[in-house]
């Protein structure tokens, strides 16, 4: 019988930094087992300082000391984004050129392994920099009244003066203030650079040639939108009249897209599960009569057999991803193109193989860095019957 590992935690020892992993670590051997580092860099000597460890074949570590540096090291641009501060970035000692190609490997990696995909992947940036991008942001208040970040895998508040990836008028516009222990805060500064702050803030958002009223779930990158419903529309390839599906919705971005394609003939389907965000959806496509929103889980709805036969599926599933559910009930009504919007690879290479189960091929990717600094990739995905 094999003995139980002694924990490790508080232990520091010298290690040589193997490759990226998925979740803004990288990969690290020392006595056999695998030690997942943050804040080092493919290549890098350093010492690791174990955060967590919970027995088995691996722990977690922070690179407390770089002793060979990469040279796509630089200096964190926020002085928290150190070992034990906020855990909301993962790559701020990367350049940004760095920090895309280690996305890229992470992808290409997690196709390669769950869906047997190789395929060539590069990481795109988005207008405006690795700075000064984040529109909508949520913190947590510390038992003094000043809100944070939460340190890394913790409940621990980091409070902050400044978030240098947080847009002008979020942060900004909150730490100045005393607000109630324990609680927390969410800021968005929208189209009209009005800020709201709440629970369910109310933001005015423009994409698509239209404008949005969005209390929920809106990307947080301002020319996130805009780049995503290009690429569907320029993809889903449909003509005038035909039938399309929008599933996991949202407020009906790309509802909108696939209305214009199919015109007053045709037909969109949208389902969304957070029944607040389908009645915005139903609100904000008023106008497009061809559009029918349904509330409830996509499961449920796709079971019931709503909905005619769509030509094509748009679906921008949470972070799990659709599973195989939601895949077959897509496949068994006929659709031979499906547009996958993705902001996890691994959910998304775990789809792709159950629609290759299905006859279906992954003929184009594009992946996006709609989150600079953090491990956070998007991706969009064809694929073909």
């Amino acid at each position: 019988m094999t003995s139980p590992v002694t924990s490790w935690e508080g232990r520091s020892f010298e290690v040589t930094v193997g490759q990226v992993a998925h979740g803004g670590h990288c990969v690290a051997r020392h006595e056999g087992r695998v030690v997942f580092v943050r804040h080092a860099l493919p290549g890098e000597r350093v010492i690791a300082s174990v955060t967590e460890d919970r027995g088995g074949s691996f722990c977690r570590a922070d690179a407390v000391e770089v002793l060979s540096p990469s040279p796509d090291r630089v200096e964190p641009p926020c002085p928290v984004a150190v070992p034990g501060g906020c855990g909301g970035c993962d790559w701020q000692h990367a350049t940004w050129d760095a920090q895309r190609a280690l996305k890229a490997t992470v992808v290409a990696e997690q196709l390669s392994r769950l869906a047997g995909v190789t395929m060539p992947v590069e990481v795109e940036p988005l207008p405006g920099g690795p700075l000064r991008w984040r529109t909508r942001v949520r913190m947590t208040v510390d038992p003094a009244g000043r809100p944070g970040f939460l340190a890394h895998r913790s409940h621990r508040v980091i409070p902050v003066s400044d978030c240098p990836i947080s847009a002008p008028g979020t942060v900004d516009e909150v730490v100045s203030s005393t607000w109630a222990p324990g609680s927390s805060l969410t800021i968005a500064v929208d189209a009209t650079a009005h800020t709201h702050v709440g629970s369910s803030p109310v933001a005015v958002e423009r994409a698509a040639r239209r404008e949005w009223r969005v209390s929920g779930f809106w990307q947080a990158h301002p020319d996130a939108a805009d780049v995503y419903a290009e690429v569907v529309a320029s993809w889903s390839g449909l003509a005038p009249g035909e039938s399309a599906w929008d599933l996991y919705a949202g407020v009906g971005l790309f509802a909108a897209v696939l209305a214009e394609q199919v015109g007053p003939s045709g037909s969109v389907m949208a389902v969304e599960s957070y029944r607040p965000a389908a009645v915005e959806a139903a609100e904000n496509l008023s106008d497009l009569p061809q559009v029918r929103v349904f509330a409830g889980r996509v499961e449920a709805v796709l079971g019931a057999g709503a909905g005619p036969d769509p030509s094509v599926v748009v679906l921008d599933p949470p972070r799990r991803g659709a599973g195989k559910q939601v895949v077959d009930a897509i496949v068994a009504r006929g659709t031979s193109r499906v547009v996958y919007v993705a902001c996890d690879p691994a959910a998304l290479a775990r789809d792709v193989s159950t629609f290759h189960g299905h006859g279906f091929t992954l003929t184009r990717l594009r992946a996006f860095d709609a989150f600079p600094m953090t491990h956070h990739v998007e991706c969009v995905a064809l694929l073909e019957r």
